[in-house]
């Protein structure tokens, strides 16, 4: 998943999260009397309290992401080993044609090369789609959970009395934080709220972390085989 994309997606859900919010705040705020009874207000003084996440990992550090991406996974295990049977089968005519290619008339090594050429243009085109549809899942997943992750976010920081929170997922200088204390994170938080919000159970340990497409990572975590290189044929 690329960061263009968590930074687009993160800043529509928080959009729409803080202008929810400051709606609901300016309806249950009573309006100030006017007139000369009215007491004049000071300028409180303002005092800047700044948080940061790892978007990325807080919504796969949640339950719901780690649920919802070991499905995900599972989906896709058959296209995986449909892909990687393919490429089995491609490396094997790659390796009898430089094994044998000498040994071989013009006609059958000329059919062989024709063979390889053939699958291969079929396995590189499977592969592409395999990771685009592996990756537009992934996003949609990701997505999801982040649109309900974002209020949550915004309210702890309500609550604690943040004035800005800034995504830390990638390092600088993708990231316009050079470096931040630790002790500003409030990923952890916003996971523990969140699970308490969605209810979904911590899922059964499994032997691998699901890993996203993209970064993005989620379209780079698709597990389909490496595309083979094609050997030169032999020339008579």
């Amino acid at each position: 998943m690329t960061s263009k994309f968590l930074r687009s997606v993160l800043a529509l859900a928080l959009f729409y999260a803080i202008c929810a919010s400051a709606q609901t705040s300016s309806a249950a705020t009573p309006p100030i009397p006017a007139g000369p009874m009215a007491a004049p207000s000071a300028p409180a003084p303002t005092t800047t309290k700044v948080g940061t996440i790892n978007i990325e990992q807080a919504v796969l550090a949640s339950n719901e992401g780690r649920r919802d991406f070991e499905l995900l996974d599972k989906k896709l295990e058959p296209k995986k080993t449909e892909l990687s049977a393919q490429n089995d089968e491609l490396q094997g005519l790659q390796k009898q044609l430089q094994t044998q290619g000498e040994k071989l008339n013009d006609e059958a090594r000329a059919t062989l090369v024709k063979q390889i050429e053939t699958k291969k243009k079929s396995f590189d085109r499977a592969v592409q789609d395999a990771q685009e549809d592996a990756g537009n899942q992934q996003k949609e997943v990701f997505s999801r959970i982040l649109n309900k992750m974002a209020p949550v976010i915004v309210k702890y920081a309500q609550d604690n009395g943040l004035t800005m929170i800034v995504d830390i997922s990638n390092p600088w200088p993708q990231s316009p934080v050079l470096w931040a204390n630790e002790g500003v994170d409030i990923s952890r938080a916003v996971v523990e709220l969140y699970n308490v919000q969605s209810g979904v159970p911590a899922p059964a340990a499994s032997p691998a972390a699901p890993k996203p497409a993209g970064t993005a990572k989620p379209a780079g975590s698709t597990g389909v085989p490496a595309k083979p290189a094609t050997p030169k044929p032999n020339t008579p």
